[in-house]
């Protein structure tokens, strides 16, 4: 199916001290959901509780971005963690987050995993099912962001737990409807038009241009624009502005 409305969410918070990846003001503008990096791949504390507050000052939905522990790899490294480890270090990171999303007037209203994690969750079960047992463990009512037919939202819906999927404008796509790897050449989109279709192709049609050339069912109710990007906050005012010309309400999930 195809959808009336579509969400907008953009990972946010992607810093650490001094340092800031993402433009979180002006991408708190044109976003209607938020990825808060909670600290394992990037974030800290204060990141956090300033996110928090500005994206409850404009409305935004707060989702906790959830990862691997790997700061010095961006969460984007492969890695190994034990079930129960990894169950309980995504629950710390939605219960860091939801102190200051509390704090702020709001609470963490979905859970995503991010980079690595979230593709490894897209085929591996036993690492999926460990990710649902942590939102479990922090709160059994949370919405899981993920990828269409991957093992991730399966064990969510299979747990009881509110499902909500998930296209990428600015990321390529395989055949069989993954995400084409990074170190793949074309795996990140920048040129803005072909970014701005892709999003119009995605709300209205259910569909987009795999790598290879075919066309493949995506079929979301929330769409990804990632804050680190080249240009983000100019292609994510672009493709608001297309999708709302077009007729397509921009709303949040949550």
């Amino acid at each position: 199916m195809t959808w009336a409305s579509i969400d907008l969410n953009a990972d946010l918070g992607e810093g650490f001290g001094r340092w800031r990846l993402t433009d979180d003001e002006e991408l708190l503008s044109v976003v209607t959901s938020a990825n808060v990096a909670c600290g394992f791949h990037a974030g800290d504390a204060a990141t956090m509780r300033r996110v928090c507050e500005r994206a409850a000052e404009r409305g935004v939905r707060i989702g906790a971005q959830v990862s691997y522990r790997d700061l010095a790899g961006f969460g984007r490294r492969a890695m190994d963690v034990p079930t129960a480890e990894l169950a309980a270090e995504v629950a710390y990171q939605i219960g860091a987050l939801e102190v200051f999303a509390r704090a702020a007037g709001a609470g963490v209203a979905y859970v995503k995993p991010h980079g690595a994690l979230y593709n490894r969750v897209v085929h591996d079960s036993e690492q999926a099912a460990a990710v649902v047992d942590g939102v479990l463990l922090a709160d059994a009512g949370l919405p899981v962001l993920g990828l269409p037919g991957s093992r991730l939202l399966e064990a969510a819906e299979k747990a009881g737990l509110p499902v909500v999927t998930e296209a990428f404008a600015d990321r390529a796509y395989t055949d069989e409807g993954t995400l084409v790897p990074r170190d793949t050449d074309g795996a990140v989109i920048t040129e803005a038009d072909a970014v701005v279709e892709r999003s119009l192709g995605i709300a209205r049609f259910g569909a987009v241009t795999a790598h290879g050339g075919r066309r493949i069912d995506v079929r979301a109710r929330s769409l990804c624009l990632h804050g680190d990007t080249p240009g983000a906050v100019e292609l994510a005012r672009q493709v608001r502005g297309r999708l709302e010309t077009a007729g397509v309400r921009v709303e949040a999930f949550a």
